[in-house]
């Protein structure tokens, strides 16, 4: 006779009281499964992960104010010792640059919200056991993202963008590199190019995702 598996603890942190309570009750009709807790805030997911020490945390990307979840996951990811708890994002968010701050972050899985409840049970179970679980949807955008060619960028043009993330205008980006404001202006126009923008913050957003950046 096969033995009974242990239930999986679950801390669930969502921003919205009616979406943590019908997440709560379908979580409770998983026998095993167990909600230990449950989190409005990012702050607060922290505090009671350290305080329950839960398998997963099932977490939400938007959380209102105070950290979002990207910076939450990072913060439960990084405890030191075997207590850091799986995270499991479970969101409405697919975009690439979301799915890739994520996973950067930490996150075991992504998921999204209109997945079956037999898909959450499941992505729950392989995330207690440290195993990938990613949504359809997300699975090929991951997949899409990797096989899809990068820019090439030369280095002047990378220390550019590397300049630009930091927020510096093109004058003392001139001014660090010992180049003239016309000739960042060049450059910009090249990278633009390249990376399919048409402006400072989608440049930094693309090269990001593209980890073009050091």
């Amino acid at each position: 006779m096969t033995p009974a598996r242990a239930a999986v603890r679950i801390l669930v942190c969502d921003d919205h009281a009616v979406v943590r309570a019908g997440l709560l009750a379908l979580l409770d009709s998983a026998p095993d499964i167990e909600v230990v807790g449950e989190a409005g805030t990012g702050e607060e997911a922290l505090a009671l992960a350290a305080k329950l020490a839960p398998d997963v945390v099932l977490m939400d990307l938007q959380l209102g104010e105070g950290i979002d979840g990207v910076e939450t996951t990072r913060r439960l990811t990084s405890t030191p010792g075997a207590s850091s708890p799986h995270v499991l994002v479970l969101t409405t968010y697919d975009t690439d640059a979301d799915i890739t701050r994520a996973i950067e972050a930490g996150a075991t899985g992504y998921l999204l919200k209109a997945e079956r409840p037999d898909e959450l049970f499941a992505a729950i179970h392989a995330a207690a056991e440290g195993r990938p679980a990613l949504s359809a949807p997300v699975a090929g955008r991951v997949m899409a993202n990797l096989r899809r060619p990068r820019p090439t960028l030369t280095d002047r043009e990378r220390d550019i963008l590397t300049q630009l993330a930091r927020g510096i205008g093109n004058r003392d980006i001139a001014r660090a590199l010992f180049i003239s404001e016309a000739t960042v202006k060049t450059h910009l126009r090249r990278i633009y190019d390249k990376l399919g923008v048409d402006t400072r913050a989608g440049a930094v957003a693309v090269a990001k995702e593209q980890r073009l950046l050091p």
